[in-house]
């Protein structure tokens, strides 16, 4: 599946999400940063985008997510 398509299946599902998506190899690296992520604990951040993509990681079409998530002001402070 190409990175594109990733990122679609995100934001199709979690609105006012931005959504960055870089495939290595077998591995999909996700960065994802919205306001829908402020006061969630780290799992349940990674919970939401996990669910976005489920379907597609037990069926075996994407096989290892790395996820990284922000806030808003998180990511301003990480640029």
């Amino acid at each position: 599946m190409q990175a594109a398509a990733v990122e679609k299946l995100i934001t199709d599902q979690i609105e006012n999400i931005d959504v960055t998506v870089q495939l290595d190899g077998g591995h999909y690296h996700v960065t994802a940063v919205g306001q829908v992520f402020e006061g969630l604990s780290p799992v349940k951040k990674q919970q939401l985008i996990y669910g976005c993509l489920n379907e597609y990681i037990i069926d075996g079409t994407i096989h290892a997510v790395i996820i990284k998530t922000f806030t808003p002001e998180q990511w301003s402070k990480q640029s």
